[in-house]
């Protein structure tokens, strides 16, 4: 009897470590997220500062050569604004609970970032709110310039 109730008592405290390290790596995805879209953004501005022009909608090769990663056939994405004189950076979110972890590191560091259900020009209405629902294969941006 003492067997099976530390048995039961094992099994309970896995199970809660393996809530916490699903909720630890959906953090860490969020951070990465965040982390490769400011890079993007350094990126963009250095294009700029030696073109004198922001790169054209999607071509995430053009920052390749300011960034030690590789950008093309990836989950990264370029949005050029011409006629807002903006331009946009994004990745897409890897999971829905990264979604949540993004939302909320957003929100609490007061950044502005957008999201999209695919790759677009982000408007007002896609800023990123308290309330909003980022989920995985969602596309997040942040401005670049």
């Amino acid at each position: 009897m003492e067997l099976l109730i530390v048995i039961v008592i094992i099994g309970i405290l896995a199970g809660a470590m393996m809530m916490l390290m699903g909720s630890s790596s959906d953090k860490a995805e969020a951070t990465k997220v965040i982390s490769d879209l400011r890079t993007m953004k350094g990126a963009v501005l250095q294009y700029y500062t030696d073109h004198s022009e922001y790169p054209p909608t999607g071509d995430v090769a053009a920052l390749e050569a300011y960034i030690d990663k590789d950008l093309v056939d990836t989950d990264y994405d370029l949005q050029n604004d011409a006629a807002n004189n903006a331009v946009f950076v994004g990745r897409i979110i890897p999971s829905a609970g990264a979604g949540e972890k993004f939302r909320d590191s957003v929100v609490n560091d007061n950044m502005e970032a957008w999201f999209l259900a695919a790759k677009g020009i982000p408007t007002s209405g896609d800023l990123i709110t308290s309330t909003s629902d980022i989920q995985e294969d969602n596309w997040v941006y942040f401005k670049g310039n």
